[in-house]
């Protein structure tokens, strides 16, 4: 009987020595597992470099379309993973580029210009050189706003013109305008102001006109459109291609008719570009893999934002007066831009 109850236990306790190991080598191949899928999703996420891009303010268009660009490329990149950062737009990315606070920004052309030869918005800091560029985007154009019958930038003289804010790229478009048609500030009579502020002005009739640079329309204009009767002071074309030959920067642009209410027939003027750059310290790779993002995305980015729509592969380097990225340029030259 004995020997039966030793037979016995000696079975059991076999059994559950057995169970136990192979209970620990299930859990122990499960652990093994879990930790190799674990690490092989990280070395994924790792494997992208994290990329910031500088924008704008919340409520305007460089933030949403920043916005669009990383909800649609981020999927679709393999080397990078962007993160949209708000800003103080065009002058305050260029300086977070530069300091690497920021890989990618986007900006105004003519700001960039100015940055890259040390002149203007950056007359007392010098010349940066650690961005360059990667595509125009879209069309911020002059729009030059009056509500009395003001036809052509030459009539301006002794007005009251709202030329910006202070130290704006608004204010040194004002100045290179002028300048095509002979006029300096000396010739009017200058306010500083915001876009908001220059359309309260003219619809109570404290100034004749205002300088507007953005996306058309604009929100500021349409507003006032719905109250007051503006018109659109034209650039024509001989006064444009004088602006153009002293500051490469400036595109030709038609504001369609339809654009404001009460404004019937197309309006001939110049734009400046909202352009993407990069860090120079960014590889070609990553550069090349975003810049082909950008352009065999294009549907889907206008399908979040309709500025994307101005997207062209034709216009990309428009307007654009410093170099291009490696990255960016290996991507024209397949495309046949850049021979």
């Amino acid at each position: 009987m004995k020997k039966k109850l030793a037979v016995i236990l000696s079975c059991a306790i076999a059994l559950m020595m057995f169970a136990t190991g192979c209970g620990n080598s299930s859990s122990g191949s499960a652990s093994q597992n879990g930790s190799a899928a674990s690490g092989s999703g990280a070395q994924a996420s790792a494997s992208k470099q994290k990329v910031t891009l500088g924008t704008g303010g919340t409520t305007g268009t460089y933030y949403a379309v920043g916005g669009v660009m990383a909800t649609v490329l981020n999927p679709k990149l393999t080397l990078s993973d962007i993160t949209v950062t708000s800003t103080g737009a065009s002058k305050a990315n260029i300086q977070m580029v530069e300091d690497g606070e920021a890989d990618l920004a986007t900006v105004q052309n003519d700001v960039m210009y100015y940055a890259y030869k040390g002149t203007d918005l950056f007359k007392d800091e010098g010349a940066y050189s650690n961005f360059s560029a990667v595509a125009g985007l879209y069309a911020e154009t002059c729009q030059i706003i009056a509500t009395s019958d003001i036809k052509s930038v030459a009539d301006l003289k002794g007005k009251t013109v709202s030329v910006g804010d202070a130290g704006s790229g608004v204010e040194f478009n004002a100045r290179q305008i002028l300048a095509a048609y002979g006029l300096t500030f000396d010739d009017i009579k200058v306010v500083n102001a915001s876009f908001g502020d220059s359309a309260d002005s003219l619809k109570d009739g404290k100034i004749d006109a205002a300088f507007v640079v953005a996306g058309a329309p604009t929100t500021a204009v349409t507003d006032l459109s719905t109250t007051k009767n503006i018109n659109i002071v034209s650039i024509d074309d001989e006064h444009a291609d004088k602006l153009i030959a002293d500051y490469p920067f400036y595109t030709k642009k038609t504001i369609p008719a339809g654009t404001y209410k009460g404004v019937d027939t197309d309006v001939p003027t110049v734009s400046v570009r909202a352009t993407l750059i990069a860090s120079n310290k960014l590889s070609e790779d990553v550069v090349y893999e975003l810049t082909k993002a950008l352009f065999e995305n294009k549907d889907e980015l206008v399908a979040g934002h309709s500025k994307f729509g101005e997207l062209s592969l034709q216009d990309a380097l428009n307007g654009i007066q410093v170099p291009i990225h490696p990255g960016a340029e290996k991507y024209y030259k397949e495309q046949g831009i850049i021979k």
